[in-house]
C-alpha cells in the first residue's frame, strides 16, 4: 500500500466535481439571461443593494401607534467597540432619568461601565482558568481552548451590566467621558488577551505544583495589578466621587455631588429606574430545550461573586406580547438580536421582505433553516442590543412593527432609529428585558428553578456587540 494510504480514503460516494460537472454548471448559468444581469450589476455593486426591494421600501413608514412619551437625546454611538449591551441599557435608564429630572438631552457614561467591565472581567477569566485547571481540563481541551481563543470581548448580556451597575453604580458622560480606546477597542483588547493567556500559563503551572488557594489568589491580585494599569492607561480612571451640573429645561442651574458613582446610582437612578426589577427573558426553540425552564452557560459572567446570567426560556410570541405591553405603559425595553440578516442598514429597516434575494440569484437565503435548525447549525445566533420606544398593534391588538433605538449614530434609518416587523422579531430576536410587573406568576417561578447548565460553546451563550 503507499504511503499516504492511511489518509488518502476514498469516499463512499461520488463527491468531487469532474470536468463535465463544470462544464455543465457554466452552460446552465450563461443559458439564463436574468443570471447575466445579475452578475452584471453584482460585479459593480454591494449585492446586498441589488436584492434590496423598491416596492418594499416605499411600503415601510417610521409611524407607529404607541410610542413612549420622550425619546431621549442624543443619539449614541458605539463607534468602533462591542458595547451594544452597555448602550442599549444606558439608553433605556436615561428616559425616566431625563424625564425626571427635566433635561433636554442626557447621556450616561458609556465609558464607566466599559471600565470596570474590563477590570471585573479579567478577574473573572482569571479565576476560571484556575477552576478549568483545578476541575482537570486540558490546555488543548475543548473548554479551555474555547475560553482562550477569545479571553477579553467587548460583548455582554443582560445579567452582567446588572452586576456593574449594582457594584459600581452610574455616572454622567460629562464626568467620565469617552477616550480612544473605548471608540475603538481592538488594540486594547489585543493587549489584555496576550496578558490573558499568559497568565493563564502561569496560574495553571501553580496548580500543576499542587499552591495553596492562598498562593493562587495572591497571584492573581499581582496579575491583576499589571491588568488594572493597562486599562487605566487606556481607558481613564474612573473618579472615587464627582460633582454634576447641569441645565434643566427652564435653563436653571442644578447641582449634585460630591457623591459616589454607586450612591448617583441608588439615590437619583434607582428611584425611577431599579434593575433589580426588570427580567430578562429569552427564547431558544430548540427541541434539546424545552420552555418554561431556566438555562445558564457555563463560564459565562463577568464578576466574581456576582448574580449569574440566567435564561428563563419562553415562546418568542409571549416575549413579543411583553415587549408590546411595556410600550404601551410607556416604558422602553432592552432586547438581543441578530441584526445583520434581513437588515437594510443605511434605510434602517428589519424585515423579511426587504430582500429579495430569490429574485437575484434564484435561491433563498437564511430562512431556508427554521430559527431552530439556524442555532444548531451555527446560522444564527444573539449579536447585538438595542431598545424598543415604539409599537404599532393592528385591530386585532397584535403587533406588526416596532421602533428601535440603536447605538450605531443618527446616519442609519430615521436619524437613528431602525423599524422592525414583527416577522422579523419572531425569526431574529432572542432576548427581551421588561419590568416584572407584566409577567406573569407561572413565568417568574421559572427564575426559581435550578438552571439547566449549558456548555460554554453553547450559541445560547455569544455576546452582544
Amino acid at each position: 500500500m503507499g504511503a499516504n494510504s492511511d489518509i488518502c480514503v476514498k469516499m463512499a460516494f461520488a463527491a468531487s466535481l469532474s470536468a463535465e460537472t463544470l462544464q455543465k454548471f457554466r452552460n446552465s448559468f450563461y443559458a439564463d439571461t436574468k443570471n447575466i444581469l445579475a452578475q452584471n450589476v453584482c460585479t459593480r455593486v454591494d449585492p446586498l443593494d441589488v436584492c434590496m426591494s423598491r416596492k418594499h421600501l416605499e411600503e415601510t413608514q417610521h409611524v407607529f401607534t404607541h410610542k413612549i412619551e420622550t425619546e431621549a437625546k442624543p443619539i449614541t454611538n458605539q463607534k468602533n467597540s462591542g458595547r451594544c449591551w452597555i448602550f442599549a441599557t444606558l439608553n433605556v435608564i436615561r428616559i425616566p432619568f431625563i424625564k425626571e429630572y427635566d433635561l433636554e438631552e442626557f447621556e450616561f457614561s458609556q465609558a464607566y461601565l466599559f471600565f470596570w467591565d474590563k477590570i471585573e472581567r479579567c478577574n473573572y477569566f482569571l479565576t476560571n482558568m484556575v477552576k478549568a485547571a483545578q476541575a482537570g481540563d486540558r490546555v488543548d481541551g475543548r473548554l479551555v481552548s474555547f475560553l482562550l481563543h477569545d479571553p477579553i470581548n467587548d460583548g455582554g448580556q443582560w445579567d452582567m451590566v446588572v452586576n456593574l451597575i449594582n457594584k459600581h453604580g452610574l455616572m454622567p458622560k460629562k464626568c467620565f467621558p469617552e477616550s480612544f480606546s473605548c471608540e475603538s477597542s481592538l488594540r486594547m483588547n489585543a493587549i489584555l488577551k496576550s496578558k490573558l493567556r499568559e497568565y493563564t500559563k502561569e496560574l495553571r503551572s501553580l496548580v500543576a505544583e499542587g499552591a495553596s488557594e492562598e498562593e493562587i489568589s495572591s497571584h492573581i491580585q499581582q496579575q491583576m495589578s499589571n491588568i488594572y494599569r493597562i486599562i487605566g492607561i487606556c481607558l481613564g480612571i474612573p473618579p472615587d466621587t464627582f460633582t454634576w451640573e447641569y441645565y434643566n429645561k427652564a435653563k436653571e442651574f442644578k447641582s449634585t455631588g460630591q457623591i459616589t458613582p454607586l450612591d448617583f446610582y441608588v439615590k437619583h437612578v434607582k428611584p425611577y429606574f431599579n434593575v433589580d426589577d426588570k427580567v430578562c427573558l429569552v427564547t431558544d426553540p430548540r427541541p434539546t430545550n424545552p420552555y418554561g425552564k431556566a438555562y445558564t452557560v457555563e463560564y459565562l459572567g463577568n464578576v466574581v461573586d456576582g448574580r449569574p446570567v440566567i435564561y428563563n426560556n419562553q415562546p418568542v410570541e409571549l416575549l413579543m406580547k411583553l415587549a408590546a405591553e411595556s410600550i404601551k405603559s410607556r416604558e422602553p425595553v432592552w432586547f438581543g438580536c441578530e441584526v445583520a440578516k434581513r437588515f437594510a442598514g443605511k434605510q434602517g429597516i428589519e424585515d423579511l421582505k426587504v430582500h429579495d434575494y430569490n429574485l437575484v440569484f434564484g435561491v433563498d437565503v437564511t430562512l431556508g433553516l427554521t430559527k431552530a435548525e439556524r442555532l444548531l447549525y451555527g446560522e444564527s445566533m444573539m449579536s447585538h442590543a438595542m431598545a424598543f420606544t415604539a409599537v404599532s398593534l393592528n385591530s386585532a391588538g397584535n403587533p406588526t412593527k416596532f421602533r428601535v433605538e440603536n447605538s450605531w449614530g443618527d446616519e442609519r434609518g430615521e436619524k437613528g432609529y431602525l423599524v422592525m416587523s414583527s416577522d422579523w422579531f419572531m425569526e431574529f430576536v432572542f432576548e427581551v428585558v421588561v419590568d416584572k410587573k407584566f409577567v406573569s406568576p407561572d413565568v417568574m417561578d421559572v427564575f426559581t428553578m435550578k438552571p439547566i447548565v449549558l456548555p460554554a460553546w453553547d450559541p445560547m451563550g455569544t455576546l452582544a456587540q
